[in-house]
């Protein structure tokens, strides 16, 4: 019955990734072909800005309600639904930090003025965000996937349609308008997954005094939070310092603004997407995993937990090596049907054999959480993260252009993926 309930999940799973995937790509393709390089190079700038605001506002909820909840020791409602108003408080207080902040941000973090709106609009959508994740790891730890699915679908289907008739016209006014849009469409997207899961959820007896955090409640799951949020707010510190880094040496060194904008673009923008692709599948079976290897260790039964991490690392591997095979030979394809582009072929070359060690991190990571090892996460992200700001930093004095992201990436994910798998190996002795 476990055995069938996680292969029916991870295919729930799959192909709902599949279908989301290729409406993200619809996204891209649409987002890029509207922006231009230039565009797609500010909107990558702060990629990195919004993952690190995630995560603040995030605090690593998700994970720890789908683990307790998947455990079923707790009064779930209650766990669930005690969460939300620390959940806004937290938000808000990110929202006034950013509305203050946000000149500093773009003119002396990032060197560009022209994301200023951007970073305000981030601060409306961070709420949202919050609480559709926190609904969303209440049914994964129930392992009722199709609610995630559904949410998925909708979130990419409303966010292409606003995209179409929106987006033009915010370009019309200014480049920087356009690009603060494209972040602010969030909001409509993630209110639409909050509306699908409120519908779905139990609504037996709901009442206000729910909405009160119980102490114990709060113990358990910021006990699980605190370090999950902690490696996540360390990787995404590397992320946030990468623009920061580059921007800074390379102009140092003798390139101009314009050319970083546009090559940042292109490495970030096209090559990693798409060199990422497979992860619908990988995060598909890490999602299906967390409640599975948490009954599992739970109850002792090392000997399940074995054999279901080993079948979706297995499973990871031989998707993602079939995607860099593709890679390798034919580079140029997904490129020009998504970008109407050939430039940054020879990244994709370079970057696919290694990305094989990302596909597999996923479900390592998510089973070291699943196991309560979120504190091995977080010293494997440290590792990770040292290692990329070290390589960035001195690569970048190199004038090899944006080489040095590529070199850094690539030690960043090894030192990452092989010290988690070491200690993945060991807990499982």
């Amino acid at each position: 019955m476990k055995k069938s309930k996680f292969i029916r999940s991870t295919l729930i799973l799959m192909v709902g990734g599949m279908m989301t995937k290729l409406l993200g790509m619809l996204i891209r393709i649409i987002t890029s072909r509207l922006l231009g390089k230039t565009g797609m190079g500010i909107y990558s700038l702060l990629s990195p800005t919004f993952m690190l605001l995630i995560t603040f506002a995030q605090l690593g909820f998700p994970v720890a309600i789908s683990k307790l909840v998947s455990e079923d020791t707790k009064n779930n409602k209650k766990l669930v639904l005690g969460l939300i108003p620390i959940s806004l408080f937290l938000n808000a207080c990110i929202f006034l930090l950013l509305w203050i902040l946000a000149p500093f941000l773009s003119t002396y973090l990032l060197h560009e003025k022209r994301c200023i709106y951007a970073i305000i609009c981030m601060g409306f959508v961070l709420p949202f965000i919050s609480i559709s994740s926190i609904l969303r790891g209440y049914f994964f730890g129930k392992e009722r996937v199709i609610p995630h699915v559904i949410s998925n679908i909708l979130e990419d289907v409303i966010k292409i349609v606003i995209l179409l008739i929106f987006l033009p016209l915010f370009l019309k006014r200014s480049i920087e308008a356009a690009v603060a849009f494209v972040i602010f469409s969030n909001l409509f997207s993630e209110l639409s997954s909050i509306f699908i899961f409120l519908s779905l959820l139990p609504k037996k007896n709901i009442r206000l005094s729910d909405f009160i955090p119980r102490r114990e409640n709060m113990k358990s799951v910021f006990s699980l939070s605190i370090p999950l949020t902690g490696s996540r707010i360390i990787g995404n510190i590397g992320y946030f310092l990468e623009p920061i880094i580059l921007t800074t040496v390379l102009t140092i060194v003798g390139y101009t603004n314009g050319y970083i904008i546009d090559e940042y673009g292109i490495l970030s923008g096209f090559v990693l997407p798409i060199v990422l692709l497979p992860s619908f599948f990988t995060g598909a079976l890490s999602q299906a995993l967390i409640p599975v290897i948490s009954k599992a260790t739970a109850h002792g039964d090392k000997k399940y937990a074995r054999f279901k991490i080993k079948q979706a690392i297995f499973l990871s591997l031989i998707i993602g090596l079939s995607f860099t095979v593709f890679l390798e030979l034919y580079p140029h394809v997904l490129l020009n049907l998504m970008y109407r582009t050939t430039e940054g072929t020879l990244y994709l070359r370079v970057l696919a054999p290694f990305c094989l060690l990302h596909y597999i991190q996923a479900p390592i990571a998510s089973s070291l959480q699943a196991m309560g090892k979120a504190k091995t996460s977080m010293k494997a992200t440290i590792l990770g993260t040292v290692t990329r700001i070290t390589v960035l930093s001195l690569a970048s004095f190199l004038k090899i252009g944006l080489w040095p992201i590529v070199i850094a990436t690539v030690s960043s994910m090894c030192i990452t993926t092989l010290y988690e798998a070491k200690k993945l190996k060991e807990s499982l002795l």
